[in-house]
């Protein structure tokens, strides 16, 4: 009977051993791939118990004790984490003490308005809290990475030090050339700069232009000027009204001498670069020449020479 009582413990042993180490190897319950979400501050028990309503273990307990006997000792990272379908115990507690994270980026491209910056954090579910429109001109265009569960207001504090860093960077090699006397007033005209081109190689060319025709005291006439006190820089979607055209406003630069009271977006580095450092060129008028770009002129003649091809383009391609 001893004999017996003995081989039978050990059976026993040896199922609760098969039991402790299959279960912990063999494929687990999640029926297709799946993220998984380990918020900062998360508990060993905590994240047990999100893999059992998850549906990746079966109980959390015996999740956590397998783990303790047979997983490794580094911590849990927290992040965002693909787990694959039937992944075992194993490979799950592998995972996320490996930090194997799913990235997520934000993107601010050049020329976007704080308005929109907003709308664009606002719509990044893994963020928290709200956020008023960040100051216009504030922001610097680029790609951030974010964590779950990371604020949008310091995602937007992120985004102003980046800006912060490169005026501190561009500011000190400016060109003399630069009509620019503050690093505000650089992020104001750079603005301008970014809304009246699309191609790159004209920006120094176009902040050229209009930093001479701040020297000369005249109009930048700039349309997106006009735009942005009725949309916060967001697009019209129509044409401009003669009424707009004529507004009085801390923007119009239609109706007024200068700068506008303050950016009507947020520039890019290029923009800024070429707002510090503009094109040596004699240009004071542009229009558009049907190809994405600008004719330039020094001259009224000249201007109204370009601004008869633009009309002839445009009528032959049925707009007018």
């Amino acid at each position: 009977m001893r004999r017996r009582g003995k081989l039978i413990a050990l059976l026993a042993a040896a199922l609760a051993l098969l039991w402790l180490v299959g279960g912990w190897y063999l494929p687990g319950p999640l029926d297709k791939d799946t993220e998984f979400v380990v918020a900062q501050g998360d508990s060993f028990g905590q994240v047990a118990a999100k893999l059992q309503d998850l549906g990746a273990t079966d109980q959390s307990a015996v999740f956590k004790l397998r783990a303790k006997l047979l997983g490794g000792s580094a911590p849990i990272k927290a992040g965002t984490f693909m787990l694959p379908k039937g992944a075992s115990q194993a490979t799950i507690l592998d995972i996320l003490q490996g930090g194997k994270v799913i990235r997520r980026f934000v993107t601010v491209p050049e020329g976007m308005p704080s308005i929109m910056v907003k709308e664009r954090l606002a719509a990044q579910a893994n963020l928290t809290g709200e956020i008023a429109v960040p100051d216009e001109g504030s922001i610097l265009p680029d790609t951030y990475e974010i964590g779950v569960g990371e604020s949008r207001a310091a995602v937007v504090d992120r985004m102003q030090q980046a800006m912060a860093r490169t005026l501190k960077e561009l500011w000190p090699k400016r060109s003399p050339r630069t009509v620019a006397r503050t690093p505000r007033e650089a992020v104001i005209l750079a603005s301008i700069v970014e809304k009246e081109t699309g191609k790159p190689e004209e920006r120094r060319l176009v902040a050229g232009l209009y930093s001479n025709r701040l020297r000369q005291g005249m109009m930048l006439q700039a349309d997106p000027t006009i735009i942005y006190p009725i949309t916060r820089g967001k697009p019209l979607g129509r044409r401009i009204r003669q009424s707009e055209i004529a507004a009085v406003n801390g923007y119009n630069t239609y109706a007024m001498v200068g700068l506008p009271s303050g950016p009507i977006t947020n520039p890019g580095r290029a923009s800024l670069e070429a707002v510090l450092n503009p094109a040596d060129t004699d240009a004071l008028y542009m229009v558009a020449d049907g190809t994405g770009g600008h004719a330039f002129a020094a001259t009224l003649a000249e201007h109204n020479r370009n601004v008869a091809k633009w009309f002839a383009i445009r009528r032959a391609r049925g707009e007018l």
